[in-house]
């Protein structure tokens, strides 16, 4: 039994935290007492503890006496938070999606002799994980990933509700999407290249680009064709676009009254309250991860996961808690049992390449309830 602290106690932090406990010792820090109290009466097996991610001297100490640290800040807070925990010298799976590298932070863990295993979620996170293995098994061509969070309820106009902090949202809606294309990296604007896809279960989504290729872009350069992108209900990329071409996304401030305000930070507070998912509110997570390639028998094949998960009314976990918090839950217990020893700063892909990685996460996650089903055709 290992003593962990989880850096965060939002939805996804707190599904870290009661997971962790099942065999080990866990301490679930925020900066809110609160927050803290309500998971703590959801499992009294996790102790608390007030924490500002924020105070470089405090976070250092708080987490020196821990044998792994689990980062699950805001994206905002993400990569400074990283950085300081390696600085720290301390192991950690980290689910924060913040928009810097993190593989910048690859030679400071490598002097500190840290194992950082990072964007351990569902996507970044599995799709990176499988593309990782099968980069091994095939002579991949071609990667998509499709992925979203949607309500169970679609409420009109947005028929959306975040998991997280709606800041984190519009990110996906304003920050560039890269692709590659025929070994050329292209950036496009995010909300573009619509299409209608359908998916058992849920029926017809819409997919638009966003920036969700991250680190495979630059671990995975031999692979001619990647690409990642957003799912939401038909309807709401135009109603985003509208918020964004009016101004609504931008950060320069404005007068108001005598009031400068952003606008950016006025939308936020809007759509927190729009787009807040209740704390028992059903939703589901959509996820398709297609691979094309030459396999080991030199036939052209194409491999497909699909996913489908919904919130648990057992435990009272989100789909969206579910998906990403137990793939970080499976990067902490694969370190810590010694599965994986490497030093430096890990995207998922570069853990899932080995067998018994993969065979974990798989395994971990179907413990759960949580499945990704394969299909394969020779094409």
């Amino acid at each position: 039994m290992k003593n962990i602290i989880v850096l965060g106690a939002g939805m996804v932090g707190s599904a870290i935290a009661i997971d962790l406990t099942k065999n080990h010792q866990v301490t679930l820090t925020d900066f809110n007492q609160a927050v803290l109290d309500k998971v703590k009466n959801k499992c009294n097996l996790l102790s608390t503890q007030l924490l500002d991610v924020t105070n470089k001297e405090q976070l250092q100490a708080t987490i020196k006496k821990f044998d792994l640290v689990v980062c699950a800040v805001p994206g905002f807070l993400g990569f400074e938070t990283l950085k300081l925990i390696i600085e720290a010298e301390r192991n950690v799976i980290d689910i924060s999606f913040f928009p810097e590298n993190s593989l910048e932070l690859d030679a400071l863990a490598k002097e500190k002799n840290v194992t950082a295993i990072v964007d351990c979620g569902v996507a970044p996170g599995m799709d990176n994980v499988i593309l990782g293995y099968y980069n091994k098994k095939m002579k991949l061509t071609d990667f998509e990933c499709l992925v979203g969070g949607l309500p169970k309820v679609k409420k009109w106009p947005f028929s959306y509700k975040a998991p997280f902090s709606p800041i984190d949202v519009i990110e996906e809606y304003t920050r560039p999407a890269r692709y590659v294309e025929h070994s050329q990296m292209i950036t496009r604007e995010p909300l573009t290249d619509c299409e209608y896809i359908d998916f058992d279960k849920v029926g017809t989504l819409e997919s638009f680009n966003s920036d969700g290729l991250r680190s495979i872009i630059f671990t995975m350069p031999h692979i001619p064709n990647m690409k990642e992108k957003t799912l939401r209900y038909p309807g709401h990329v135009e109603y985003i676009r509208v918020l964004k071409e009016a101004g609504f996304f931008n950060t320069e401030k404005v007068e108001v009254d005598g009031a400068m305000v952003s606008p950016l930070d006025f939308t936020s507070k809007i759509l927190f309250n729009e787009w807040k998912l209740g704390e028992t509110e059903e939703e589901l997570t959509v996820m398709r991860i297609t691979l094309k390639g030459e396999n080991i028998h030199g036939q052209i094949e194409e491999v497909v996961y699909n996913l489908h998960d919904e919130y648990c009314q057992e435990t009272q976990t989100s789909s969206m808690a579910r998906t990403t918090g137990y793939t970080a839950t499976a990067a902490a217990n694969i370190f810590l049992e010694g599965l994986f020893v490497e030093k430096g700063v890990f995207p998922p892909e570069l853990v899932g390449k080995h067998q018994v990685c993969f065979d974990y996460f798989m395994s971990h996650l179907k413990e759960r309830n949580i499945h990704y089903v394969k299909t394969s055709r020779i094409v």
